[in-house]
C-alpha cells in the first residue's frame, strides 16, 4: 500500500535552492489538451537559478508537453508561464538550451561543422563557436570524431553531440528530455558532473528522465506527474523525510524465514547479494533484527530512507482521486 504522504503537496523548489532569488521559470495552472486527451492538467512549478529540477512520471504523463510549453514550442491552452521574470517571448529563446528526447541532428553534417552551425544560430561568432565546440568535444571524448558525419556515430555519441549543441551558447535555462538516453556508464558520469557544474555556476536546469537513480543523485527538487497532473512535488529531501525510514537492507547467510513474518515485513525485494525489506506499518526494526539474527548470520543490517524509485512507484500506483479528464 502506498504511504499516505503520496498525496501530500509539499513545498516546491522555490522554498529551497536559492530561496532569495527570483525563479528562472514559473509555471502557473497550465493546461494542455490534444483533442479530447488532456496531456497537462493544472500544473504549476517553479525553478530557481542554480538548481536541478526533475520532471518525472510514466510514459504519457505530460512531461514532454510541459517541457515544450516552457520553451515556447507549443502554447498552453490555459494558465501562464514566465521565464526570467517575464511572459515567454521569442527574444528569450537564445537564453535557452534544449535537448529533445528524439534526435534533432542533421545526419549528413560532420560533427564539428554541425556544432558550429548550432552555435552561430544562437549568436556566437564562428571563431567563438569553434573554440567552445573543440573544448566540449574534448570534455566528452569526441575529439577523434569531429570530422565524422553524424550518421557514423553511435547513438550515445550522437546524444553527446546533441547535448553540446544545447549548451554551446552558455544558456541560462537548460531543458533536457531524457538526457542520459543511449549513454554508457562512463559518459553518464561525465554528463552528471557537467550538469552539477552548470548548476553550481547558476544555471537553472530542468530535466525529464525515467532514470530514477540519476534523478535521485542530481535533482534538488522534483515534480512527479501522472495522467497530466501533479502527484507529488517539492524538495527531494523533504519528500524522502515524509516517507520515513521504513526500509531495511539486509545481507545474510542462512535461514530466511524472517522475511515471511507479516507483522514486521510488508514486502521485500531479493537482489541476490542482499534483500531490501519494506517494514510493515508500526514494525520495530529492533524486533526484525532480533528475529533475523536468530536464524541467519547477518553481515549488514541498515535502516534506509526509501529510494526515489520506490516513491515513484508508490505515488503513481496510488488510486487516482482524479478529475474527470485526468
Amino acid at each position: 500500500m502506498a504511504p499516505t504522504q503520496a498525496s501530500i503537496q509539499l513545498p516546491s523548489s522555490s522554498s529551497t535552492r536559492n530561496s532569495g532569488a527570483a525563479s528562472t521559470v514559473e509555471v502557473s495552472s497550465v493546461c494542455k489538451a490534444y483533442g479530447d486527451f488532456v496531456a497537462v492538467d493544472d500544473l504549476s512549478l517553479a525553478i530557481k537559478p542554480g538548481s536541478i529540477y526533475g520532471l518525472l512520471g510514466p510514459n504519457g504523463a505530460g512531461k514532454t508537453s510541459t517541457l515544450r510549453m516552457i520553451i515556447g514550442i507549443i502554447v498552453p491552452d490555459s494558465g501562464h508561464i514566465t521565464v526570467f521574470g517575464e511572459p515567454l517571448k521569442p527574444a528569450h529563446k537564445d537564453r535557452f538550451g534544449y535537448l529533445p528526447e528524439e534526435r534533432g541532428l542533421y545526419k549528413k553534417m560532420k560533427v564539428l561543422e554541425h556544432l558550429l552551425f548550432l552555435g552561430q544560430l544562437k549568436g556566437l561568432s564562428g571563431a567563438e563557436a569553434l573554440k567552445r565546440a573543440r573544448s566540449w568535444c574534448e570534455r566528452f571524448d569526441l575529439s577523434a570524431w569531429t570530422d565524422k558525419k553524424v550518421e557514423e556515430l553511435s547513438k550515445g555519441m550522437q546524444q553527446k553531440v546533441q547535448f553540446i549543441g544545447a549548451v554551446l551558447h552558455d544558456p541560462e535555462l537548460i531543458v533536457m528530455d531524457e538526457p542520459f538516453s543511449g549513454l554508457d556508464p562512463a559518459s553518464t558520469v561525465v554528463l552528471k558532473n557537467v550538469l552539477l557544474e552548470l548548476a553550481k555556476s547558476g544555471k537553472a536546469i530542468l530535466l525529464s528522465t525515467h532514470g530514477m537513480d540519476q534523478a535521485e543523485r542530481l535533482c534538488h527538487s522534483i515534480c512527479l506527474v501522472n495522467h497530466g497532473h501533479v502527484v507529488l512535488q517539492g524538495d527531494l529531501a523533504q519528500i524522502k523525510a515524509g516517507y520515513g525510514s521504513c526500509n531495511v537492507q539486509i545481507k545474510y547467510d542462512g535461514d530466511a524465514r524472517f522475511l515471511q513474518e507479516s507483522r514486521l515485513v510488508q514486502s521485500f525485494n531479493d537482489y541476490g547479494n542482499y534483500v531490501e525489506v519494506r517494514l510493515a506499518p508500526g514494525a520495530d526494526t529492533q524486533e526484525l533484527l532480533r528475529l533475523a539474527s536468530a536464524g541467519a548470520r547477518l553481515s549488514k543490517f541498515e535502516v534506509m530512507e526509501p529510494s526515489l524509485e520506490e516513491i515513484f512507484i508508490a505515488a503513481v500506483s496510488k488510486p487516482a482521486e482524479s478529475k474527470p479528464n485526468a
